[in-house]
């Protein structure tokens, strides 16, 4: 039984979900979006929540069941909030600019890195070391920032490179004389 599938999934208040057969939408302040539920899963609209149960007792159907629960609770929280991914950036002359719908990346490589910002994502830097990756859709915010992370990733010796904000990195001891 999943413990996360058999909660309801509460629509905020400004956002409204319509269920069309397998096809969920939903709409608020941010945009809108829609997810496809599995045909394992049965997907209805009651009391202002959007229920999910599967339709038999298949592991397959249990295994969808709860992902299709947390993609319904992402659109109704990327509709109505919005998804947001802090990187910070250390190093010397390591630093980042958003110039249109590219972000340029100096880190450390003796060209500069262009990277072009996915529809859907909005990037800015409000310090030359710091990126902010927001958007409605948890995947394509997390995808951005794991794309600019693998850029340059965060070495244990220094700690230099690019890393999520609050991202705890084990520091090794250089060598000794």
């Amino acid at each position: 039984m999943s413990r996360v599938g058999k909660k309801p999934v509460p629509v905020p208040s400004g956002v409204t979900a319509t269920v069309e057969g397998q096809n969920v939408k939903m709409k608020g302040a941010k945009g809108e979006l829609s997810f496809v539920v599995p045909d394992e899963v049965t997907v209805a609209l009651e009391n202002g929540a959007v229920a999910v149960n599967p339709r038999d007792d298949s592991k397959s159907a249990r295994a969808k069941w709860g992902m299709s629960r947390s993609q319904l609770a992402n659109l109704a929280e990327g509709v109505s909030k919005g998804f947001e991914k802090r990187l910070e950036i250390n190093g010397v002359g390591y630093k980042a600019a958003v110039a249109g719908k590219i972000l340029k990346l100096s880190l450390g490589y003796s060209h500069d890195i262009d990277y072009e910002i996915p529809a859907g994502v909005t990037i800015v830097t409000p310090k030359p070391t710091e990126v902010v990756v927001t958007g409605t859709d948890k995947q394509k915010v997390g995808q951005a920032a794991a794309e600019i992370r693998d850029y340059r990733g965060p070495e244990p010796y220094k700690g230099k490179g690019v890393k999520y904000a609050g991202e705890f990195i084990f520091r090794k001891e250089g060598k000794k004389k």
